[in-house]
């Protein structure tokens, strides 16, 4: 009982969607339906993202970008490109993916060189980039794969709409990058980390699961109703090459997944909870968007709000922009948390003020442009 009180402890978000999942029995009664309205679409894709990705992490894919980084020799130049990294890397990999890639090299790099002062603000602007560099395609964020399998729309309109908010975010941490060494642009890091070489053995299992990845993306673009098949082949296809894979992939995130999204089925199935919610978030989306993720996080807040929407661009430019409000507010921010304070013990609060601070000087400059974009229709 101690571990699983532990366990529960640690995976607060965990623990809150089995919290909603139980509520949602007493809301409405278990039924076919409501395990019809499930999204086992999304369920499934993620599935296979979580699976992939960690063989990415595993077989350290992204190792050119880190030999790259280790030959930079200037703060700005090197922060820039560790930033960017992680804002591109996101669009492709996922927002937490990114940061697991990035924050580790960046503490790495600044630490053997010195600048340990710059850690906490270029890792509070890399957690900036990963959500909204994410926020661009489909499959960047888990809030994104879940709205846009919803929206129906395709991949190309998808990426019209984000673009702009896209293009501001990547102009302003350059400008924020730029502020932070404004006393010396030229200053200098003396040393690079090392970096973990490739495995010549392992050769296959890179290449399997780099087209396990591409499946998944044509899978996500084409909206194939045969998803289910390309679960199993990805499952199939680890089993056979690298079964030991399955015990480090985060399952916790697909509970989460599974549970907010009984959570939600139940509310839309309740129709005074229902008549209640579409009257005040209609219209407010934006606004629900990213005051609801403060509580729940974006991804849950997504999955409770979108039964209710009427304006689907302020739901989904709210939900990639309350990311930059608190920790609480991306799934992202929690996991740039725990890597740091896993590096630098006893040191959470720190890393809370500095957090705070860059994250809502970047939200009180885009809050309102993306207020005003979410009136540019989606449909």
């Amino acid at each position: 009982m101690k571990k699983i009180a532990g366990f529960l402890k640690k995976e607060l978000m965990l623990t809150l969607s089995l919290l909603a999942a139980v509520i949602a029995l007493f809301i409405t009664p278990p039924s076919a339906r409501l395990l019809e309205d499930v999204d086992w679409r999304t369920l499934g894709t993620l599935l296979m993202m979580l699976c992939v990705l960690e063989g990415f992490k595993q077989e350290n894919v992204l190792r050119p970008l880190v030999r790259l980084a280790g030959g930079l020799r200037r703060m700005t130049s090197l922060s820039l490109f560790l930033i960017f990294g992680v804002f591109f890397s996101s669009m492709f990999v996922t927002n937490d993916v990114s940061l697991i890639i990035f924050v580790p090299l960046t503490i790495l790099l600044f630490r053997s060189g010195g600048k340990e002062k710059y850690i906490l603000p270029v890792i509070s602007m890399e957690n900036i980039a990963a959500i909204r560099g994410s926020l661009l395609m489909p499959f960047g964020s888990p809030q994104n794969l879940f709205l846009y399998g919803q929206s129906g729309v395709s991949a190309g309109h998808f990426m019209l709409h984000m673009l702009p908010l896209c293009a501001m975010s990547a102009v302003l941490l350059v400008g924020f990058v730029f502020f932070l060494y404004r006393k010396n642009l030229k200053e200098e890091i003396a040393a690079a980390g090392a970096e973990t070489p490739w495995d010549p053995a392992r050769k296959k299992l890179r290449i399997v699961y780099a087209l396990l990845f591409l499946l998944i993306l044509g899978v996500i673009v084409s909206r194939t109703p045969y998803w289910y098949i390309a679960v199993g082949i990805v499952l199939g296809v680890i089993l056979i090459f690298d079964r030991r894979l399955f015990a480090k992939v985060d399952y916790v995130l697909l509970v989460t997944f599974l549970c907010f999204f009984v959570f939600s089925s139940s509310i839309a199935a309740n129709e005074k909870i229902a008549g209640v919610l579409k009257k005040a978030v209609a219209g407010n989306e934006y606004w629900w968007a990213i005051g609801l993720s403060q509580i729940i996080s974006n991804v849950p807040a997504s999955i409770v709000l979108y039964p209710f929407t009427v304006n689907f661009a302020g739901l989904i430019y709210g939900a990639d922009t309350a990311g930059l409000c608190s920790l609480i507010g991306s799934l992202a921010s929690v996991i740039n948390y725990r890597i740091y304070v896993r590096e630098y013990p006893g040191k959470g609060k720190k890393f809370i003020v500095t957090f705070t601070l860059v994250s809502w000087a970047f939200f009180l400059i885009v809050v309102i442009p993306g207020l005003l974009l979410s009136r540019w229709p989606f449909f």
